[in-house]
């Protein structure tokens, strides 16, 4: 199957991952003075993607300078390995908290086996592939890459992972911001534009984390931002104050619901009635159907997420 890849302004192409459906998730590639970064590399599965896509925009795989992780979540991180061995000149740039993981992937792949099972864990991922450590570059808050001359800066913005950073292109005044700045799936654009929802996955969702790093990065107030889920989206402004007040939304759900025995069943119809409302009210006109079947598996995250965060809490009282 040939999978979607939109070139926009400014030298960025969003490739499609081919994670789970079309426009799931999105490796962005980033063009500058003959050179090219990537921004997340999808799962080893999208490595022919990436690898078309070069060579429709006319490069070869020793054009890429830099490989650059958001977190190292597998949909975002899991081909890093397989990429960066057919990318010979490349480095990687990673959070220093996901850089041991890109080194030894042993316990990312024991621990997504234990969640997926061997059989869909192989079918979602493929192989997850160890990185020399000698081509992984721990990064640093506020630490700037260089693509050409093109400014690429770093800012870690905690809030879904402790290990994420958003990555700053001064040039295109654009911010690539991997899952801190939520989800935002074409098929609910409408006349009014973006929809965007926070993803509240386990295991290291803080709330007041995320709406900080929400809030930086609107301050500087991007033309666009870029998300692995999925690419650009403009009016950053209204989708900063969205995503807040949807995170506050979220956390007050979960803490209404903190002492029912069957908390994370309610957390999760909570938060079915809460995006179906705002969807409608934003004009998605889609089934109910077809609404459970773009936002299920999210859905099912996001609970887990904010039950997760919300045991964190009580053994951070007691």
């Amino acid at each position: 199957m040939t999978l979607p890849r939109m070139r926009g302004p400014d030298d960025i192409t969003a490739i499609d991952a081919g994670y789970v459906r079309p426009q799931m998730a999105a490796i962005h590639l980033i063009e500058h003075g003959g050179r090219v970064a990537l921004v997340d590399t999808g799962t080893s599965h999208s490595v022919p993607a990436v690898l078309a896509a070069l060579a429709a925009l006319g490069h070869e795989p020793g054009d890429v300078e830099h490989v650059i992780l958001t977190h190292v979540h597998l949909d975002h991180a899991g081909g890093a390995g397989a990429l960066m061995r057919v990318l010979p000149n490349a480095r990687l740039a990673v959070h220093p908290r996901g850089a041991p993981h890109m080194i030894d992937p042993s316990k990312l792949v024991t621990a997504s086996i234990v969640v997926y099972g061997e059989s869909l864990y192989r079918e979602l991922y493929g192989e997850i592939l160890p990185i020399d450590a000698a081509r992984v570059h721990a990064t640093a808050e506020g630490e700037q890459l260089s693509l050409a001359g093109r400014v690429l800066e770093f800012w870690f913005t905690p809030g879904h992972a402790m290990h994420h950073q958003a990555i700053v292109d001064h040039a295109s005044h654009t911010v690539f911001t991997g899952d801190t700045f939520g989800l935002s799936y074409r098929e609910f654009d409408t006349a009014r534009g973006a929809f965007i929802l926070p993803t509240t996955t386990p295991t290291q969702f803080d709330p007041q984390q995320l709406e900080d790093s929400v809030a930086r990065i609107a301050a500087y107030r991007p033309r666009a931002v870029h998300l692995t889920h999925y690419a650009r989206v403009t009016d950053v402004e209204r989708l900063a104050a969205d995503m807040i007040a949807q995170v506050r939304a979220c956390a007050a759900l979960a803490q209404r619901h903190a002492d029912d025995a069957d908390r994370r069943d309610r957390i999760r119809a909570g938060l079915r009635a809460l995006l179906l409302d705002r969807s409608r009210e934003h004009g998605c006109t889609m089934s109910e159907a077809r609404f459970d079947e773009l936002l299920g598996a999210d859905l099912d995250l996001n609970a887990d997420g904010l039950v997760a965060w919300l045991e964190r809490s009580t053994r951070g009282r007691a």
